[in-house]
């Protein structure tokens, strides 16, 4: 499947409304695939080196509880929590023929399969996103243990959502910045008592300073990984890609050696409490990185 017609961001950059709210993930993966999505390959190592450091110092705790933004199909829930590899879910959701099962049934499909790759140290994972059918199947497949279709940008969290943010030790997110903005973050500090980590890739051609001075705001110091940037996805076409370009050049930053070779570049920001930042430097949280 090629992907579909999109529009754009108020940025220019595309989504692909036809493929985020189905009943399954299927044409979510068969249009993504030709354009090389990858953000969530990145964020399974570096999501699982920062569970590993936050159960390392909650010793013998309850498992951890993760918040995953924009969580879609619950991709990120099933690479941190599951045996598996995005190549594997391309391969799983992208093969299909007159044969393949309904969403209903490929849901209840995906619960066997996923519950026998599940990992013994699992995290609780909360999603939220706006597409209530792409909740819902993560929810009906066991990737998330909680699901709620919610806008932050636009409501408030509902009681039930703010119940279940409370205790809430990591917060996730793969692009979702810029779709959402400092608007949704503050109305999930509102809801916490004690403020979690929070990690986030983030697009070249968006600004995080209104969210990391939220954080601060809450009492968390946001960090770069300075090393390197991550690829997205290849520009869905070169109108996208012209303007990724004029919006990276608002924000004086070049394209050579990143968005050049025709893909999306993200930067990692990590937040944590000033505590945790100097008795664990980002450096050695994520020493690959």
């Amino acid at each position: 499947m090629t992907h579909p017609t999109s529009t754009g961001t108020d940025w220019g950059k595309a989504h692909f409304e036809a493929i985020y709210n189905c009943p399954d993930p299927r044409r979510y993966f068969g249009g993504l695939q030709p354009l090389e999505y990858q953000i969530p390959h990145h964020g399974q190592a570096v999501f699982r080196a920062l569970a590993d450091a936050l159960q390392r110092r909650r010793g013998d705790r309850p498992p951890l509880r993760v918040v995953d933004l924009c969580c879609s199909y619950g991709v990120n829930a099933a690479l941190l929590n599951h045996r598996l590899t995005l190549d594997d879910l391309y391969d799983r959701y992208t093969g299909g023929g007159p044969g393949a099962p309904a969403g209903d049934a490929l849901a209840r499909e995906d619960r066997a399969f996923y519950a026998g790759l599940r990992r013994p140290d699992a995290a609780l994972v909360t999603g939220i996103d706006a597409a209530e059918h792409a909740v819902g199947y993560a929810v009906a497949a066991g990737l998330l243990d909680r699901g709620f279709a919610a806008n932050l940008e636009a409501d408030a969290p509902s009681p039930q959502l703010c119940r279940a943010l409370d205790g809430t030790d990591l917060i996730t997110v793969t692009g979702g910045v810029g779709y959402i903005t400092a608007r949704t973050f503050a109305r999930l500090f509102d809801c916490v008592t004690a403020p979690p980590w929070v990690a986030a890739f983030v697009l070249r051609t968006v600004s995080y300073r209104p969210v990391s001075a939220l954080l601060a705001r809450a009492g968390l110091v946001t960090e770069r990984v300075t090393t390197r940037t991550f690829r997205q996805r290849r520009f869905a076409d070169g109108a996208e890609q012209r303007a990724a370009f004029e919006a990276l050049a608002a924000r004086g930053l070049t394209t050579g050696g990143k968005e050049a070779d025709g893909f999306y570049h993200a930067e990692l920001y990590v937040s944590r409490p000033a505590a945790d930042v100097a008795a664990l430097p980002l450096a050695e949280l994520l020493p690959v990185f």
